[in-house]
């Protein structure tokens, strides 16, 4: 059988959930950022609801963010068998209190490891940490991965504008390594918005994608993987700006000693260790990324169930023009590996 015929297989690692509901909160007075659904008018047959931070529409989201049944019911479609699941980045809360913030994470990775119980193995589910505080992210991950059965972790582009490649976020990798987590990286309140011409969809667009990107390049300016060298840490959206980023950090790497002196290893060897999801949108962008970054760190991404995402990941990788060994390790050979599922390697 053609490798072609392996759609079926394809893995899913950018996809997101949000909870019917929130929890009250306990303590004496509720943080302005704690957020909570209201019923929404239905569209299309499902049920949908407003999610509300800090008092505002955040966005409206349709059950396929909490049901499994309905989400289930998509992956056929889409040319996928599993899907990874994340809550939606925007409930990460870095900005709250450490001590609001863990209980709100603990509830939404039980939400998702519910789901993930729930769906005959189709779906894997990430855990989400108070990474503002070390100790806190570090327990909340092992309790995650241990006592959920969660099998990586997601994390934002920056904590309160902290790039996550700084120093002082090593101790979590180091966690991360010695427990055999997948890291997936997210953009989330990026930089650059008051640069932005237009309505607030932007910051999705345009936004997104710079954030990450620039994220992506800390973890390379800061040796990150020279320090943690087992640990797999992948970026969304294609990893943004960096493949665009990338032969100018190369170039200046060579250039000026400083650079030379803080990046102990060339750039572009560094970003080929990373991995990346496909949701560009583009199959010229596609070709260029398995260029830059090599066949096998390229994985399935499609940001479903949101309005914006993807519908058809894997035929976008199966219609981009790569021979079937590439086009398996895409669809779902990649995706195993970092999600430790197969210690298989495609060599570049």
């Amino acid at each position: 059988m053609s490798l072609r015929a392996c759609a079926c297989r394809g893995i899913d690692v950018h996809a997101h959930v949000v909870p019917e509901h929130f929890p009250a909160y306990l303590g004496a007075q509720v943080p302005a950022s704690w957020p909570s659904t209201v019923a929404a008018p239905n569209q299309g047959g499902l049920c949908h609801r407003h999610v509300m931070i800090a008092g505002k529409q955040y966005r409206t989201v349709s059950e396929k963010c909490w049901s499994t049944p309905r989400r289930l019911a998509d992956l056929p479609g889409m040319g996928l068998a599993r899907q990874v699941i994340s809550p939606m980045p925007e409930l990460l809360s870095y900005w709250l209190e450490a001590r609001d913030a863990q209980p709100l994470l603990r509830y939404l990775n039980e939400q998702t490891a519910a789901m993930a119980a729930d769906s005959g193995g189709a779906l894997l589910g990430l855990a989400a940490v108070p990474l503002q505080d070390l100790d806190l992210a570090i327990a909340e991950l092992r309790h995650a991965v241990q006592a959920l059965g969660l099998v990586g972790v997601e994390l934002g582009s920056n904590v309160n504008g902290v790039p996550i490649g700084d120093p002082r976020f090593l101790p979590f990798f180091q966690a991360c390594e010695a427990m055999d987590v997948p890291v997936f990286v997210h953009a989330l309140k990026p930089t650059g918005m008051d640069r932005l011409v237009g309505p607030a969809p932007l910051q999705q667009v345009l936004a997104y994608p710079s954030d990450v990107g620039l994220a992506a390049a800390s973890v390379i300016t800061a040796n990150l993987l020279l320090a943690c060298p087992r640990l797999r840490i992948a970026f969304s959206h294609g990893g943004g700006t960096l493949a665009m980023l990338l032969p100018r950090l190369q170039q200046g790497w060579q250039v000026f000693p400083a650079l030379r002196d803080q990046v102990r290893e060339a750039p572009v060897d560094q970003a080929r260790r990373l991995f990346f999801d496909t949701l560009v949108f583009d199959d010229a962008t596609l070709r260029h990324l398995v260029e830059r970054f090599g066949p096998g760190q390229l994985m399935l991404g499609s940001d479903h169930p949101f309005n914006f995402h993807d519908r058809t990941p894997a035929q976008r990788v199966e219609a981009a023009g790569f021979d079937d060994v590439t086009v398996a390790a895409l669809l779902h050979g990649n995706a195993e590996r970092f999600l430790g599922l197969t210690p298989k390697v495609l060599s570049s």
